[in-house]
């Protein structure tokens, strides 16, 4: 069952009524571009279609009673009462994107019944998070008819995360998940917003493979990359890593490396990766596939030796998926790092080789067994 229905048929359970109200946003997969979104720069994603649904109706009072459907877990908390984070992590993302929308739009006091359900697979870095994060978001713009654009509402998503749950992360995982497009990847400019549609051909198929090592961006890591990053930036005496082309970090980073070797490490990734972005967007609108493949190669390269992220487990997926595409297509790293998923993009007709020779290899060399999923490019967040 989808989480579309799953939500409604489980509110009916609960509630004894219909739900007046339902939405629906997705997660995302990261095609190229990672961790320069913090810094910036430019990223590639695309929505998915696996997402998460919250559907509810109002209340006669102000109180918000939320159902976790998948986790069985019920909060309630008040919108006339200061809203604080609490111990248990979910219930933040949602409390933290109310109490954001309520300083944006001061009138939002409306209570509601909501229940919950997804199907992005958790800490696998295909952004539960954002997902939960925009739906909760567009439930409450419809719920109190809020002046508030999509845009606006992954924003707040973003600074919901940053303070009610504490990861520092950037603004792409909630742009996507509020702004995909179907058959597209959108590349965006993490600093003016902007964004450009990016068609991903109809001959090739985006696979994503869950390596089951389960990461946890908010125990410091992520948190210490962004600081090395901030490092690197306030050497070349710029607001963000964004600024430094790849010729001026060739010119002053031994300067750097010398001072500091981890902000230089760093920094080399996310100044590559932005310029990779960029050549990506021109490969795909060519469908230039074999060059695609080659920047992929590069970004997981730099993100396993430069940026520090990727653990033997992805890397090996990497390599198997790699085996079979060859210059047809790529795969590298997706997400935060430190576990989750890989992407692979190949024709449709690679795609069982692929899921073959990591069914037959996976398992064997680590011990865990990977989830494999085709996914195809989604809409953003939207009612439903």
């Amino acid at each position: 069952m989808n989480p579309i229905q799953q939500s409604k048929q489980v509110f009916i359970e609960r509630f004894a009524v219909q739900p007046t109200l339902q939405v629906y946003a997705p997660g995302r997969v990261n095609l190229i571009g990672e961790h320069t979104d913090y810094n910036d720069g430019f990223v590639m994603p695309c929505a998915i279609n696996y997402g998460t649904a919250i559907c509810g109706n109002l209340r006669d009072d102000h109180q918000f009673y939320v159902f976790a459907a998948d986790l069985n877990e019920t909060d309630q908390f008040s919108l006339i009462e200061e809203i604080k984070p609490v111990d248990r992590k979910w219930c933040n993302y949602i409390r933290g994107v109310v109490h954001f929308i309520q300083q944006a739009c001061p009138e939002f006091k409306q209570g509601a019944n909501l229940v919950i359900s997804g199907n992005v697979p958790l800490s696998s870095g295909l952004s539960s998070s954002a997902a939960l994060e925009v739906a909760t978001g567009k439930f409450c713009q419809q719920l109190g008819n809020l002046a508030l654009t999509n845009t606006e509402l992954a924003l707040i998503g973003q600074k919901s995360e940053n303070i009610f749950v504490g990861c520092q992360c950037g603004n792409m995982d909630q742009l996507i998940s509020a702004l995909g497009q179907e058959h597209h990847a959108l590349m965006i400019d993490c600093r003016s917003l902007d964004t450009v549609p990016t068609p991903i051909p109809d001959n090739l198929a985006v696979m994503i493979v869950n390596s089951h090592v389960k990461h946890d961006l908010v125990d410091g890591e992520y948190n210490t990359r962004r600081q090395q990053c901030e490092q690197a930036a306030a050497f070349f005496g710029v607001k963000a890593l964004r600024d430094v082309t790849v010729e001026q970090f060739n010119a002053k980073g031994d300067e750097l490396a010398a001072a500091n070797p981890l902000a230089y490490k760093r920094a080399k990734h996310v100044v590559t990766e932005n310029q990779r972005v960029l050549e990506a967007v021109e490969a795909l609108k060519h469908n230039d596939i074999t060059r695609l493949g080659e920047l992929m190669a590069q970004s997981h390269d730099s993100m396993r030796d430069d940026f520090e992220i990727t653990v033997p487990e992805i890397d090996y997926l990497v390599e198997l998926a790699q085996l079979v595409i060859g210059k047809t297509g790529g795969a590298r790293m997706t997400g935060g790092g430190f576990g989750g998923c890989i992407v692979a993009i190949a024709p449709h007709n690679k795609v069982e080789a692929v899921r073959k020779i990591i069914a037959d290899n996976y398992h064997k060399q680590t011990g865990l067994k990977e989830d494999f999923y085709v996914c195809t490019a989604s809409q953003g967040v939207h009612l439903c």
